[in-house]
This record gives structure tokens, C-alpha cells and sequence, in this order.
């Protein structure tokens, strides 16, 4: 039976965007298992007393019911260039622990930072992150991700960003990209240089 994570980030002791999380954590929950009550992990999760007022990931490791919960330091990659490749059957529209395909499609980055998977002639994702692209105007990301991660789905609701089919054939209309998830502030986060 497929098990799958949710990553929480912690920072000052506090879940960060838990409703996003919680919205997630259910609806993988639903679709899997067909389990309809919804749980908040809010209520589940106790922040060890040890935690300083630092950046930490909450990595949750479930199925039908929550099989651990464990809490590790931050430490931000540093993603500099990523290499576009090609991958049409990697489904990962569930964030599961398994992620055989998609570290092996990493091991074939050669000198860049990370990969930026491409199906079908679209931009999906990074190994770990949604990707989002400047045009000089607006940040957009890919209609067509590998996964709906939370951060995605709250700076499209906050009108941060928008979302719009990118192909691999239009990343030089774009001056910018960076990678967002969970753990990487939006305003923040380093830009990176595309490989083709």
C-alpha cells in the first residue's frame, strides 16, 4: 500500500500555512482510501520541546492513518542551474514517499543543481519544488506540474502569481525562475539559471 509525506514547514515554533496542508493531507486521504472524515493536523502534531525559534521541516509519513511524524532542520538548497529533461511518465500527482523515478531522473543532472521535467513539450516541476517564471511583468507557473503543491495553490489564491501552459519551446520569453514549495519563501528564494 502506497505511503505518502506531508511536509510541514515550522518556523518560531508555528506550522506555517497549516489550512493548506490540512487541505491536502485530506484530499490524498480521500482519493486513496476513500476516507471522507478530515483530520486537522494541527491538532495531532506536538512541537518538541527541544525546537528552538529556528526553521524546521514537519515530515509526516501516512496512509489511512499517520505512521510517524518527525522534525529535522532547514537548510535551503543552493540551486543555481537546473537541467531541462524529458520525462512523459512520471505521476506524481500525489507527493508519496516513493520517489524512485523522480531521483532517478536527478541523478542525470550532470553539473546543474536540479532538473526541470519536462512532458510532453510542458514544464512541470523541479525534483522538489514547483517552478514559477518572471516575463517581466507577472510570475507565472505550469498548468501542467508533476504536483499541486500547497505553496502553488496559495500564491494562486492570493492572485501572487497565475498559472498558465508553458512549454519548454517559450522559457527564453522568461527573465527569471525559482522554485517555491512549503519550505521556500515566494519573496525570498533565489532565482536560477535553465540549461536546455
Amino acid at each position: 500500500m502506497s505511503q505518502l509525506i506531508e511536509s510541514i514547514k515550522v518556523e518560531n515554533r508555528c506550522l506555517q500555512h497549516i489550512e493548506w496542508h490540512n487541505k491536502r493531507f485530506n484530499e490524498a486521504r480521500r482519493e486513496l482510501f476513500g476516507i471522507q472524515t478530515a483530520i486537522k493536523l494541527e491538532e495531532l502534531i506536538a512541537i518538541p520541546h527541544c525546537l528552538d525559534n529556528k526553521v524546521y521541516k514537519c515530515r509526516i509519513v501516512f496512509q489511512k492513518e499517520i505512521k510517524k511524524i518527525e522534525f529535522e532542520p532547514y537548510q535551503i538548497r543552493s540551486v543555481k542551474k537546473v537541467k531541462l529533461l524529458h520525462a512523459p511518465t512520471i505521476d506524481y500527482h500525489l507527493k508519496y514517499l516513493d520517489r524512485t523515478a523522480i531521483n532517478d531522473l536527478y541523478k542525470l543532472r550532470e553539473t546543474a543543481d536540479d532538473i526541470l521535467i519536462v512532458q510532453n513539450g510542458y514544464i512541470t516541476d523541479c525534483s522538489y519544488a514547483n517552478v514559477v517564471f518572471f516575463d517581466g511583468s507577472t510570475w507565472l507557473t505550469a498548468s501542467t506540474f508533476l504536483l499541486n503543491g500547497t505553496q502553488r495553490q496559495r500564491l494562486l489564491f492570493e492572485g501572487k502569481i497565475k498559472e498558465k501552459e508553458i512549454k519548454y519551446t517559450d522559457l527564453d520569453h522568461f527573465t527569471k525562475a525559482k522554485p517555491i514549495n512549503a519550505m521556500l519563501d515566494f519573496e525570498t528564494t533565489q532565482t536560477f539559471e535553465i540549461i536546455k
